[in-house]
């Protein structure tokens, strides 16, 4: 009788975690990344060589999931840590999941997400107007571009794919009591995807934390593939706090061509202020595929600055020190 009740419980246990795993599922991925960066042209004319982690993707460790709950609709959620490769320290400033971290319903309605999130506004330059957007190396548009990565405290709906159109909403509260606007996130993207064709619109707006001035953020956007060659353009319209008002633009190609991609942009900067701290930068980067989870990549960018203007050249997690670079180095994805 106790080998029977043994057996039959080792059986409800096994039908319990079939069907677990047949309604819900979660993966685990990440990206460990690590590369050597010579930065030249520092405050006086200093040059320093250093080991980083996240060159040119930012090294993670994330947990993504879904469950069916019927009649179409999923639940769905994230959890994504930034650590330093070079140190083993967390990124994003020492905030655990300062990545990611959201949950939310999906169903033929779209998806609607709460949590830390990339905004709608990000999205759109990093799919569809940035040569360097599988790769933050020197030459993304980052380095001088606004790119309003992710937002805190976001509700965010995503909708279906209609005839090629898709549009991102996304309001993050600003959490201030007796004023619902100060430090308020507003952000909305349009996005058109046809063959080779694909095209966005975002408009990114913050609050300043006492509600008496913002900053807006207007992008357009476009790439087109060609049969070798796909061709990216953007530009954004930017206006900060008090008379802060200037124009970025960016044009790239990227090539692939085997296990090999070439990477080409250059993004100006036109200061509309009194200033007039206007900015230049080219930047080249090349991939090569040793197999479809491990690359070897190098990179290089320089900006000219106008008029006391100190853009410097970046990567995937610092803003860098100098206004030339060289990156070089491997990046595994799991």
């Amino acid at each position: 009788m106790k080998k029977t009740m043994t057996t039959f419980a080792t059986a409800l246990l096994c039908a319990t975690a079939v069907q677990a795993q047949a309604q819900s599922n979660v993966t685990i991925y990440g990206i460990v990344d690590a590369g050597m960066v010579n930065e030249r042209g520092g405050p006086g004319g200093a040059t320093v060589t250093k080991l980083n982690s996240g060159v040119a993707s930012s090294s993670r460790l994330g947990f993504r999931g879904r469950e069916d709950l019927g009649g179409g609709l999923a639940a769905v959620f994230a959890i994504e840590n930034g650590f330093n490769t070079d140190t083993g320290t967390v990124g994003q400033g020492g905030v655990l999941f300062g990545r990611q971290a959201y949950v939310g319903l999906s169903g033929g309605f779209g998806t609607l997400t709460l949590g830390r999130q990339y905004t709608p506004y990000y999205k759109t330059l990093r799919d569809v107007g940035d040569p360097f957007a599988a790769v933050s190396l020197a030459g993304r548009a980052g380095n001088i571009m606004t790119l309003n990565t992710r937002a805190d405290n976001v509700v965010q709906y995503v909708s279906p794919v209609i005839s090629g159109l898709r549009t991102d909403l996304a309001y993050g509260a600003g959490e201030v009591a007796g004023d619902s606007s100060k430090n308020r996130t507003l952000s909305a993207s349009l996005a058109y995807a046809n063959g080779p064709l694909a095209l966005g619109g975002a408009h990114h707006r913050v609050e300043n934390a006492a509600g008496t001035d913002r900053t807006r953020n207007t992008l357009l956007a476009a790439s087109y593939t060609f049969s070798t060659v796909k061709a990216y353009v953007s530009h954004a319209r930017n206006r900060g706090l008090g008379t802060a008002d200037s124009h970025d633009t960016l044009a790239g190609v990227l090539v692939p061509f085997g296990r090999h991609k070439v990477m080409l942009s250059h993004v100006r900067h036109d200061d509309k202020a009194r200033a007039n701290q206007d900015a230049r930068q080219w930047g080249v980067g090349y991939l090569y595929a040793l197999s479809k989870r491990t690359d070897l990549y190098a990179a290089y960018a320089m900006i000219g600055n106008d008029n006391g203007a100190a853009f410097t050249v970046g990567s995937a997690t610092e803003r860098g020190s100098g206004d030339r670079a060289a990156n070089l180095g491997v990046r595994h994805s799991f």
